[in-house]
């Protein structure tokens, strides 16, 4: 019987499948062969082709030049292996921002944010059932008020998952839904609560007004609350994904990331970038469709995974 690390290293490494049908075989390709005077372009374009982006993919390419040229005699693996302690160390620094810590007797606030079609909705309600696995009282607040049909949509999870919500009509002050939360959480005894919000960035003046509003409710209501702010991350698409995560950490400063559907994305290599860049801990990641394929982040399986040959 595999054992619960084993087993969710199957679940990661499956879920990079495409990125390193992509990425890990042109790596390895490229490096078993004789280095030419444009290998370590080439090297370059394969972690730029991974969604590394221009200045990691630049990084990475001049991290393998280093060491070939303290090590001539490098193996293909044994360069890999220098690129994932890289990668890993990366990953490892210590995160630039800190979450705030409910008052004893308090609930854990946790705003949600993220772009509309980023599988925010579906996350909210896999985290609202791994909180009652862990024997939780979860609140839901549906403060994206702006789609009726998210707010349904969410009252259906938190039925199924058998977590509180707390709504309000189509179109109604976000905010007004968030003191509601608020208030009955603390007379419920709730241990989480979990915001979803409207995810509007074509109108970035409207969106900052509104989560501006939905804090300064929460925090008057809780003391420090939000006391997290997760971002919603669809793994497809790339690049997008960084201007996202800088677009909502300038409005509300965001204290974890979630990156959803790894499975169905050949730009997994995303994460990387953004850590480096803005120091946000990745806290969860989508590996599928079921409550149980929202996993939390392990950096150094993450790394093995999208490093490991087929």
């Amino acid at each position: 019987m595999l054992s619960f690390f084993q087993s969710s290293y199957q679940k990661i490494r499956k879920a990079l499948t495409r990125t390193r049908s992509l990425f890990t075989y042109k790596l390895r390709n490229l490096l078993g062969q004789p280095w030419k005077e444009d290998t370590f372009e080439q090297l370059e374009q394969i972690f730029y082709e991974a969604d590394l982006g221009a200045t990691m993919a630049a990084e990475m390419a001049e991290r393998a030049r280093e060491f070939l040229f303290s090590y001539p005699k490098a193996t293909s693996v044994e360069i890999i292996q220098s690129l994932e302690e890289y990668a890993l160390g990366i990953l490892q620094e210590p995160p630039r921002v800190t979450p705030q810590i409910p008052r004893a007797g308090e609930p854990l606030v946790i705003l949600i944010v993220g772009v509309n079609g980023s599988g925010k909705t579906t996350s909210i309600a896999k985290l609202a059932q791994d909180f009652r696995d862990k024997k939780k009282k979860v609140l839901v607040a549906a403060a994206d008020t702006f789609r009726a049909a998210a707010i349904d949509q969410l009252a259906t999870w938190a039925e199924r998952v058998g977590a509180d919500i707390v709504k309000g009509q189509p179109g109604a002050d976000p905010a007004a839904v968030v003191f509601d939360a608020c208030q009955a959480a603390q007379a419920r005894g709730i241990n989480i609560v979990l915001i979803d919000t409207a995810g509007r960035l074509q109108n970035k003046k409207e969106l900052m007004q509104e989560l501006h509003k939905v804090h300064q409710v929460a925090n008057k209501m809780l003391s420090g609350a939000p006391h997290e702010t997760w971002l919603i991350l669809d793994a497809t698409t790339g690049q997008n994904g960084l201007d996202q995560a800088e677009t909502f950490h300038s409005f509300t400063p965001l204290t974890g990331l979630i990156i959803t559907k790894l499975d169905g994305s050949a730009k997994a290599g995303i994460i990387l970038p953004i850590y480096k860049k803005l120091g946000i801990p990745i806290r969860w990641i989508g590996t599928g469709e079921t409550s149980d394929d929202l996993m939390p982040f392990d950096a150094e399986t993450y790394v093995k995974a999208l490093f490991e040959a087929e």
